[in-house]
């Protein structure tokens, strides 16, 4: 993929937001664009980073952070996000690698991310994945759990900094299953805030329902083939 076609493809996404933020009623600036690089090669991140248009990175696996993180030129801003399950054993390299985890699932996995946390000292943005729509195929926090995760982060995990929500709409859904989803982690997200302004971050939609996500609240769309074609 030639530059100019990068630049086209991320341009074309953001035109996208921004009309959905129209429709609205929200300023496309609330609305971050995260590059879903998962089994792209480096070369690849990197030309995406080049056009100025994308500064945030998602990954699935916590080793392919590994691999690219350490590779990525110093003068490119990034921010790396890990939105694949984390298993126990790999907590240690995401926060080494990671700046944001956004697949938090359970008690268990919060509280081993806070104790390496401590150990150096370290705060890490984090989101608390919800299973919206109820499909056991789907990792995530089943949907009545998340208040006592929330609780358990809060009142026990100084170290980690909890921003928000992130959940995948139903697999093969129609719109207004997929909404439904969409709208129900936003009020989900409200219910959970003690001040205004907690919890900001809403982490919903990817290239294919994007734009209903943002029209439902999100303030952080996660897309990869729409900007690196097939994987």
């Amino acid at each position: 993929m030639v530059a100019t076609e990068m630049s086209e493809r991320i341009q074309g996404i953001l035109d996208r937001i921004s009309e959905a933020a129209r429709r609205s009623g929200r300023d496309a600036r609330d609305v971050t664009l995260l590059a879903v690089s998962k089994t792209k090669p480096l070369e690849t991140v990197i030309e995406a980073a080049r056009t100025g248009l994308v500064s945030h990175f998602g990954e699935n696996h916590v080793q392919e952070g590994q691999a690219k993180v350490p590779g990525f030129p110093a003068d490119l801003p990034a921010c790396w996000h890990l939105i694949g399950h984390l298993q126990r054993n790999k907590a240690r390299k995401a926060v080494q690698f990671f700046d944001v985890i956004e697949s938090i699932d359970s008690e268990e996995i919060a509280s081993v991310l806070e104790r390496i946390c401590a150990e150096s000292g370290r705060k890490l943005e984090v989101l608390i994945e919800a299973n919206s729509s109820g499909e056991a195929s789907k990792t995530g926090t089943p949907w009545d759990d998340v208040p006592r995760l929330a609780d358990h982060v809060r009142a026990n995990c100084p170290h980690l900094v909890l921003q928000g929500l992130m959940t995948i709409g139903p697999l093969g859904g129609d719109e207004k299953a997929v909404r439904g989803a969409f709208a129900a982690t936003r009020e989900l997200r409200d219910r959970l805030r003690v001040a205004p302004g907690d919890l900001p971050r809403l982490s919903m939609g990817m290239s294919g329902d994007f734009e209903w996500a943002i029209e439902e609240g999100s303030t952080q769309v996660r897309v990869g083939t729409a900007i690196f074609g097939h994987r």
